[in-house]
């Protein structure tokens, strides 16, 4: 596990650090297990676009991840693979019955290790039980918010949440933000932290590779015409000109609550992320 830095023989190479890649132990994904993922460059079915600074980037399939793990039983990693499509490694596992399915990689999972699924599974890492099996004060990810509908919560590189206590039918966990929810117990979680922690310390490098990400250039509205943007116009540098900052439609941003004032999962959430 870790990152690499270059030797600065280019202006690009001198700030580049990728991912050493020291836990892929397979190259080629499982066919079985792709898909086909179209581009659309940030375009809805009219042709209009309808999220900026999306395009090109190069071609990838997608990879049909598990998240609800409904399998129970004893599974073995066959190797760990690059993802694409997000920022966590996934690991290949195949159960007694010869059925293979992706997973996110935990930290410390490696192939040839066995992990489990079901009521009765160990607090090892990449098991898979219930919350009301689980020991207060537990890492876990990949965290269901509906019983049987899947890992949504703390599925990132890097990420891991902390089981705070459990009452009443519910548990208190704390996630990476900081933010302490309600859950219920019989939603389901992993043991362990989400693997490739490195990934936070990448440096992209050159604009590049910002493209081979499907990433289009970003341009400041300060530097925009009035017409083009709210931020735009004056002669030299100018203030935004207004009470706060815009988007270019008019609408507040960059620290802008956007949030429903009374969302219906209010009640389950007992510690705002930013609270102080």
């Amino acid at each position: 596990m870790g990152n690499k830095a270059y030797k600065p023989t280019t202006p690009s190479r001198r700030n580049m650090v990728t991912p050493s890649y020291e836990e892929i132990t397979k190259n080629k994904p499982e066919k079985s297990l792709i898909t086909i993922l179209k581009k659309n460059s940030g375009r809805n079915n009219t042709g209009k676009i309808t999220v900026r600074h999306q395009g090109g980037g190069n071609k990838k399939k997608y990879r049909l991840i598990d998240f609800k793990r409904n399998e129970e039983g004893a599974s073995k990693i066959i190797g760990i693979e690059y993802d694409p499509n997000r920022t966590a490694f996934i690991a290949l596992t195949e159960n007694d019955n010869g059925q293979k399915s992706y997973i996110v990689a935990p930290e410390g999972i490696t192939a040839g290790d066995v992990i489990h699924t079901g009521r009765d599974a160990d607090i090892k890492k990449g098991n898979v039980l219930p919350i009301e099996k689980i020991p207060v004060g537990t890492i876990i990810h990949a965290i269901e918010l509906y019983p049987g509908g899947g890992a949504q919560l703390v599925r990132s590189a890097g990420a891991a949440a902390q089981l705070m206590a459990k009452e009443n039918g519910m548990a208190q966990i704390r996630l990476p933000s900081g933010e302490v929810r309600k859950v219920r117990l019989d939603c389901r979680a992993t043991i362990g932290q989400v693997g490739n922690l490195e990934h936070e310390n990448i440096k992209i490098g050159k604009a590049g590779k910002k493209r081979h990400l499907g990433i289009r250039p970003t341009v400041r509205g300060s530097v925009m015409n009035p017409v083009d943007h709210p931020h735009g116009g004056g002669e030299g540098r100018a203030p935004i000109g207004h009470p706060g900052p815009l988007t270019p439609w008019g609408k507040p941003a960059l620290g802008y609550k956007t949030r429903k004032k009374k969302a219906r999962t209010d009640k389950f959430i007992t510690k705002r992320r930013n609270a102080k």
